[in-house]
This record gives C-alpha cells, structure tokens and sequence, in this order.
C-alpha cells in the first residue's frame, strides 16, 4: 500500500490519492444556465465567429423590439 501511494505521488496528475470519489454524483449540486446549441449558416458565421458574438446580437435585437414596444 505504502507503494502504490508513493508511486501516485509521483505522477503529475494534481489529485491526491487520499481523495475518493467513488461514491459522489457529477453535478449534484451545480445550478448553471441551460446552455442551448444553434448551427449557423458558415455565411453568417464569418460575421458571429463566437458564441458571445452571438448572443451580444441577439439580446440587442430584443432590446430593439422591447423598445419599439413602448
């Protein structure tokens, strides 16, 4: 046993071999924001080329229509 934990703290992997996380629930606990995927045309891809892009566009175009409204 003295070994083995020896050899794992020669590896470069960051995580300590105490740690176990053989019982735990990926994201059990994570709250993040739905993440919606759209393909674009590669034409309009040349003009939005990131996902910020993107968004920065389309939540300008709903605050141009939320004040066209008023």
């Amino acid at each position: 046993m003295e070994e083995e934990i020896d050899r794992l703290r020669d590896q470069d992997d960051e995580m300590r071999p105490e740690y176990d996380f053989s019982g735990g629930v990926r994201g059990k606990y994570y709250a993040g924001r739905e993440v919606v995927w759209v393909r674009l045309d590669e034409e309009l891809a040349k003009y939005f080329p990131t996902p910020e892009s993107v968004t920065e566009a389309l939540r300008t175009i709903m605050e141009q229509r939320e004040a066209a409204k008023r």
